[in-house]
């Protein structure tokens, strides 16, 4: 927010107001007295340092908030203004700790405003809302972001689809009929350039959950190709075009929904989603792999945005058999995304998450776990939704607009930014729920002066010692390491990758491969973020597994499961001492289970042989086979492997 005790107008923005003018200087009548300049920046934006987000001195900030939708529906306007109070419905989102609002819109709002085409009416009850009488969407939005500047709170702009529709998400792409991939530009630019001096939207999210499937007509890729459905460019293009406007916003973009598996290419068929050996799958949005491969570039401004979401919303494989947060960490979220907080890559902000509790086990603790992982972490995210309208996951808010689902914020608060006992703004001056606020703090009186806060990484974590083995795991202990307030976790890297995290000075890795060496090290991180260098490495040496009498080990395990049928991948290594030149593998199938279909070998009975290309192998080497089967998982097992040389 500007200084009130600058000679720069409050905000410039609000010269092109008309109705909302008069409420914007009342609603900044009992702003907060700013704090000597010197202890905070006399405006809010924020920018990006490795996987963090900070303010323009360095201080980290935390973005935690909430999705409230409508704009981009069929209304054009905030949805819920049938009965709720505007006014009242936003200030108790501050109140609660919401710090960041992010707004989905369609492109075809924004080219309407562009061209000057508002909703004169727009459908909200004027009883319950004298403030907005006689205002079109454009005012309301306006009037909207003059009342977040007073309670401290930010916004985020979110392109949700292509079209005012109600199920416009649906669409895979951000360019449908007479929205043309240009004219989805054009709509950044107009926001961007009516906005630009307006430091209450800090964040622009490119286009929400781009996705679709190789078989489909239209559908989202990833790579390094300037095809117009080519995600990847389309962000990174649109980012540019709003940093030559605003250089100081955040650009968010979104994952798709499937990426090619190694030595597979967007050209590659596709079967079922359960079965395909060609494509790794995810949420809508929420699939990243493709960035280790095709990075964005956007400088320092940069944020990667996936969504997730738990069992009620679909039944994903994942969730149809035994899981914890390790588990969803290791199967889910690090492979898709979380990779990139890891690895010091960029910030991660979880844009959309959230559903209905009490009604399937699974979905609570998915949802449990994710928040535990938001919150430990300290991964940026905006909750689904504040709309009790929304009909996969319901709202922070029951039907009548006004009462909190008290047992769904309870599960939220951990995952809101707060300071002894406080709520944060991510203003400088406006504490989170305005002047005079008893349950919020600004972001100056957060850190009051005191600089970017702890910067100091914890110490190098010592004695890394391998325990126990096995054909398929290792264990590893190491001495604790400090720090001067107090180490969070250790992350356990394997020849250079982060495999898991641990609270405990100790971690068992599992699923790997018999007879191969693996070398590990440790690094601490404390709460703030801070990660100690690399401890020395440790090697460990996994036990002959299943069939390893014969110069090769195999190793089966299960990739995927549904109901009726199983995804399984064998891993065939060398364990000899010189070169393979075929290979064999006798299975075991139990009774019920079928293998329906094989790749990378040759199925006979339930034997594998090598395919042509996989059969010669250098010592260590190690190549796959994956099949699909009828019937309950791991109902395959690996009876032996043997070589020829």
């Amino acid at each position: 927010m500007t200084d009130p005790h600058s000679d720069r107008p409050l905000r410039r923005w609000a010269a092109i107001i008309t109705s909302a003018v008069t409420l914007a200087a009342a609603l900044t009548t009992g702003a907060v007295t700013a704090p000597p300049a010197a202890a905070a920046p006399d405006n809010d934006w924020l920018h990006v340092s490795g996987n963090q987000i900070v303010d323009e001195d360095g201080n980290r900030v935390w973005l935690t908030g909430a999705n409230w939708f409508g704009y981009n529906a069929s209304e054009r306007v905030f949805h819920g203004l049938w009965s709720a109070n505007i006014t009242e419905l936003t200030e108790s989102l501050a109140e609660r700790g919401i710090n960041i609002v992010r707004v989905p819109v369609s492109t075809q709002l924004l080219l309407e405003w562009r061209a000057g085409q508002t909703v004169a009416r727009p459908n909200i009850n004027e009883y319950a809302n004298p403030e907005l009488a006689g205002m079109d969407n454009l005012e309301i939005f306006d009037f909207w972001l003059a009342l977040c500047e007073r309670l401290g709170i930010k916004v985020m702009i979110d392109v949700h689809s292509a079209e005012a529709d109600n199920s416009g998400h649906t669409y895979p792409l951000w360019y449908k009929g007479t929205v043309t991939p240009e004219l989805f530009y054009h709509g950044w630019e107009w926001i961007t350039t009516r906005y630009r001096d307006n430091d209450t939207i800090v964040a622009m999210d490119i286009k929400n959950e781009p996705h679709g499937t190789p078989n489909q007509p239209a559908r989202a890729k990833w790579d390094d190709s300037t095809d117009p459905e080519n995600f990847r460019y389309a962000c990174e293009t649109a980012g540019r075009r709003i940093l030559a406007i605003n250089p100081n916003l955040l650009i968010l973009c979104e994952g798709i929904e499937v990426y090619p598996r190694p030595g597979e290419t967007w050209d590659s068929p596709n079967t079922d989603p359960d079965q395909s050996p060609n494509y790794f799958y995810n949420w809508w949005g929420g699939n990243l792999r493709g960035v280790r491969d095709h990075p964005i570039d956007l400088g320092d401004q940069l944020v990667y945005s996936p969504h997730d979401y738990g069992p009620l919303v679909f039944d994903q494989p994942w969730f149809q058999k035994p899981f914890t947060r390790e588990t969803l960490t290791t199967d889910v979220w690090r492979p898709n995304w979380l990779y990139l907080h890891e690895e010091n890559t960029a910030p991660l902000l979880i844009g959309e998450w959230g559903g209905r509790l009490g009604q399937d086990e699974r979905q609570d603790r998915w949802m449990t776990a994710l928040r535990d992982l938001i919150r430990d972490e300290g991964l940026h995210q905006t909750f689904w939704a504040i709309n009790p309208n929304s009909g996969d996951t319901g709202g922070l808010l029951l039907d009548d607009w006004r009462t909190w689902d008290e047992t769904k914020y309870a599960l939220l608060r951990p995952a809101l930014w707060q300071h002894n006992g406080k709520f944060v703004s991510l203003d400088h001056q406006v504490p989170l729920g305005g002047a005079g606020s008893t349950t919020g703090i600004s972001l100056a009186e957060r850190y009051g002066g005191e600089g970017p806060g702890d910067v100091t990484a914890p110490t190098v974590p010592t004695g890394l010692t391998v325990g126990q083995t096995s054909a398929s795991t290792v264990s590893l202990s190491w001495t604790a390491s400090t720090d001067d307030v107090g180490v969070s976790a250790y992350q356990v890297l394997r020849d250079g990758a982060i495999v898991g995290t641990s609270a405990a000075t100790s971690f068992t890795d599992t699923g790997l491969a018999a007879a191969t060496d693996y070398t590990y090290t440790v690094r601490a991180r404390d709460a703030a973020g801070n990660v100690s260098g690399s401890s020395a490495s440790a090697t460990a040496t996994t036990l002959p597994g299943q069939g390893g009498d014969a110069g090769c080990s195999a190793v089966a395990r299960t990739v995927n499961a549904w109901n009726g049928g199983f995804q399984a991948e064998v891993t065939v290594t060398n364990t000899g001492t010189s070169a393979t030149g075929a290979w064999t593998v006798a299975l075991e199938v139990a009774a019920g289970r079928t293998i329906d279909s094989l790749w990378n070998g040759t199925l006979s009975g339930s034997t594998v042989t090598n395919a042509p290309h996989n059969g010669a192998l250098s010592p260590n080497a190690a190549t796959t086979f994956g099949f699909v089967a009828t019937g309950a998982a791991d109902g395959v097992r690996v009876v032996s492997c043997s070589a020829r040389r």
